[in-house]
């Protein structure tokens, strides 16, 4: 009897351990799950299991070891925020699988992304053929984004392209609309902002610029 009580008693504190630890990672860790999220409620769930399995040990022994992922988990989410490029090691990039209506297919083998997955996912957003498809961008925690076909309208939908992320010119962003850095700073100047640094986040679509600035706050 003494042993089931043991089990069931580990069990109960374990699961308010790991909703607790879940809910200190943020509503993020919840709603997307980066290859690296996966990993760590992977391992976070194997310890659980274990230490329900060996009754023996002593539970501060799987507890210390989840809180300290969840420290690495939170510290790596602080710097991503910081940096766009831990942000790109960690979660990766999205990636535009269909441009204008074109699938590129260059795109989908970098990404190890076949026809059967892409048709996969359209169907799954009641898309049954391609034709109807103006943008698809593979996001980096593996959803499918999708901007239809206007019809009946003159003018097609154009993606908005970030070009600047905290404060960082987007390259190969600039390619993908056929554009480059000293295009960027020119039309930039023409509105008024000549430090790039001092942007947050600059998009681009149908001929129209969409600029957020940094909080000077710190």
């Amino acid at each position: 009897m003494e042993f089931y009580l043991t089990i069931v008693a580990r069990t109960i504190i374990l699961y308010f351990v790991i909703v607790l630890i879940f809910r200190l990672m943020g509503k993020r860790e919840i709603g997307e799950l980066s290859i690296f999220d996966l990993v760590v409620f992977l391992m976070i769930a194997e310890l659980a299991v274990t230490a329900i399995e060996d009754h023996k040990d002593p539970l501060i022994h799987t507890i210390i070891p989840m809180f300290l992922l969840m420290v690495i988990q939170i510290s790596l989410a602080i710097l991503s925020v910081k940096s766009q490029k831990i942000r790109h090691l960690l979660d990766g990039k999205p990636t535009i699988i269909i441009n204008r209506g074109k699938v590129d297919e260059h795109a989908m083998r970098t990404q190890r992304y076949n026809f059967d997955d892409l048709m996969t996912q359209l169907r799954e957003k009641d898309i049954s053929n391609v034709s109807d498809v103006e943008f698809a961008i593979l996001e980096s925690s593996g959803s499918l984004s999708i901007i239809k076909k206007e019809k009946n309208q003159k003018q097609q939908p154009e993606l908005q392209v970030p070009l600047i992320i905290d404060g960082d010119i987007q390259e190969d962003n600039l390619e993908t609309i056929q554009k480059n850095n000293l295009w960027l700073r020119q039309q930039l100047r023409k509105l008024g902002y000549s430090d790039i640094k001092q942007i947050s986040l600059c998009t681009f679509g149908k001929g129209i610029f969409f600029i957020d600035l940094k909080d000077e706050k710190k």
